[in-house]
């Protein structure tokens, strides 16, 4: 399962999601739908952009979780 830390990455750069839509160019629905892990994929030049605004790579965002069984 692919975890979304997009919340703990915005809290660090105490950045209101909001703020962040504007810079990268999306809506605050599709922000909160990341957030929550409710998007079924992200491109890659969205998560260009989300890193270069929040100065960080792509694994403080994404984090692989093995699925428990």
């Amino acid at each position: 399962m692919i975890q979304v830390n997009l919340d703990v990455v915005l809290a660090k750069n105490k950045m209101p999601s909001g703020e962040l839509a504007k810079w990268v160019g999306m809506s605050n629905a599709n922000i909160s739908i990341l957030k929550t892990g409710k998007a079924k994929a992200i491109r890659f030049s969205t998560l260009n952009e989300i890193c270069k605004v929040l100065n960080c790579q792509p694994g403080d965002i994404l984090e692989y979780i093995e699925d428990e069984e």
